[in-house]
């Protein structure tokens, strides 16, 4: 079935002989052309017209080409503002115009150049003299372009050189019909009005029986056209903060410049454990040290020492206040769900707290390794919580998530017991990889910071590595890469 404007083309086509363009078909029909166009490209892919297109180059005076051809060029203004005896900063010339005019100039031999007191004075040789009577061969290209007649590729060349001109590759077509074509006109096209959208009424009087309904090729290519919209980053953390909320965890925030203090000692993480040194933390230079509460510090140490006045043995070391006073990029924003837990008073539980934000690491960099990036920490402090409940809030997060495929380790970690570690399957890539290390902190972290020990689920996943199956990337450097097209084309992040 042919539409409409289709019928109407191929009709104007008929009565041209089969032959045309356009623009012609556009003044002939009263049809816009973006219109003709696009019903062109229907009866293109139909096969009843040749869409024929040629490039074809033409010259056009670009702005100051314009402002040259009306004003005169550069050169000519210079001169004869010699023989008006006009100071120079007279002539409507900027200072690159100007040197650029007296260089042209002294070169076709028109100026004489004079060194008086330091400054220079300029006149006229006869040949420039006679050069303001003359037209030059540029003034003259400039006139024969601006009329669209031929000019001398190397006149042209020296014009475009100097930015008047410029070349232009226009497109040219011609419409043709096709053997096919040519048949479905000789058939007779007979043109009637079509309607493009139901209205209400239409519907009520059942009107629509008796139109004809315009039809629609679901299948033809369209312009894809990519709506605004936020990095696709931003959009899986909005996500992410959005599943928390939903499961009833409020958000905590923090620095992430802190202290040693805040980021591994809260944590009962020995000062000698190899995860503190250059090998994977950034230390900052300036400045050095941070302040800590000294009854806080002096709980920790306790603790890190003897094990403090619980049955714990602690690590059995000297604790440095020092040490823990050191600035750090935090590694883990598990360092905020510590802090958010030495502000809790025992009518505040139970509760559940999440955080999302960026780590640093000094890790080399590989297809699944940063040494910036987003992690979610979460904590449920409740005297009735238990490995169960963690192993559901993990589970939960992840199939949210759209990972159905995961597994559970045992692990070991300084301030968790138990200790797991949970991986996910990555298609990509075909093998197993390390999401996040979760447990219940031990009762070394909890009793310093709430003053009792109660049973506190924690994690933190790094997201990275989780958002890659849906995007389908196969490198977590593709995440900062900054590629407009990818982005672009990469889908909205829709989970459920």
């Amino acid at each position: 079935m042919l539409s409409k404007q289709e019928k109407i083309i191929l009709k104007v086509l008929g009565d041209l002989k089969g032959e045309s363009n356009p623009d012609e078909i556009a003044k002939i029909s009263e049809l816009p052309e973006v219109a003709v166009m696009r019903t062109l490209l229907y009866l293109s892919s139909k096969e009843l017209v040749i869409v024929d297109e040629k490039g074809v180059s033409n010259l056009a005076l670009t702005n100051e080409g314009k402002t040259s051809l009306a004003n005169g060029l550069i050169e000519k203004i210079f001169i004869k503002g010699i023989k008006d005896k006009l100071p120079l900063n007279e002539l409507g010339l900027s200072e690159e115009e100007k040197n650029i005019a007296i260089g042209i100039a002294r070169r076709n031999g028109w100026i004489a150049i004079e060194k008086i007191n330091n400054s220079l004075s300029f006149s006229l040789t006869d040949k420039g003299k006679a050069a303001l009577n003359e037209k030059t061969p540029e003034e003259t290209a400039l006139e024969d372009i601006s009329k669209k007649r031929i000019v001398n590729d190397n006149l042209v060349n020296l014009l475009a050189k100097r930015k008047l001109v410029e070349k232009k590759l226009d497109t040219v077509r011609k419409i043709f019909l096709t053997e096919l074509g040519k048949k479905e006109v000789l058939k007779g096209i007979e043109i009637t009005d079509e309607i493009s959208e139901l209205t209400p009424d239409m519907l009520k009087n059942q009107n629509w029986r008796n139109i004809t309904l315009k039809k629609f090729d679901v299948y033809s290519d369209v312009k894809i056209f990519y709506p605004s919209r936020k990095h696709f980053v931003n959009q899986a953390i909005e996500y992410i903060r959005k599943i928390w909320l939903e499961m009833g965890f409020k958000e905590m925030s923090g620095p992430m410049i802190d202290t040693s203090f805040w980021v591994f000692d809260a944590l009962f993480q020995p000062q000698d454990h190899p995860a503190r040194d250059m090998q994977d933390t950034f230390f900052i230079d300036s400045p050095r040290f941070g302040q800590i509460d000294p009854k806080l510090s002096n709980k920790i140490c306790a603790m890190h020492e003897h094990g403090g006045d619980i049955n714990s043995k602690g690590w059995g070391y000297k604790w440095d206040k020092r040490i823990s006073e050191e600035y750090v990029l935090r590694t883990h924003t598990t360092s905020l769900s510590v802090r958010t837990l030495s502000t809790l008073k025992p009518e505040d539980l139970p509760v559940k707290f999440f955080s999302v934000g960026k780590v640093f690491r000094n890790e080399k960099l590989d297809w699944k390794h940063l040494f910036e990036f987003y992690q979610t920490d979460g904590i449920v402090v409740d005297e009735d919580a238990n490995f169960k409940h963690l192993l559901g809030y993990l589970k939960r997060f992840l199939n949210k998530m759209g990972h159905s495929k995961i597994r559970f380790r045992p692990a070991y970690f300084p301030y968790t017991e138990p200790s797991i570690e949970v991986d996910i399957y990555n298609k990509n890539k075909g093998e197993w990889v390390e999401l996040l290390g979760a447990g219940i902190f031990r009762p070394e972290v909890v009793v310093p910071l709430l003053g009792k020990d109660i049973p506190v689920l924690a994690w933190g996943p790094g997201f990275g590595r989780i958002m890659m199956e849906y995007y389908g990337l196969t490198d977590i450097r593709q995440k900062y890469m900054n590629d407009l097209d990818m982005m672009k084309k990469l889908p909205i992040w829709i989970k459920g």
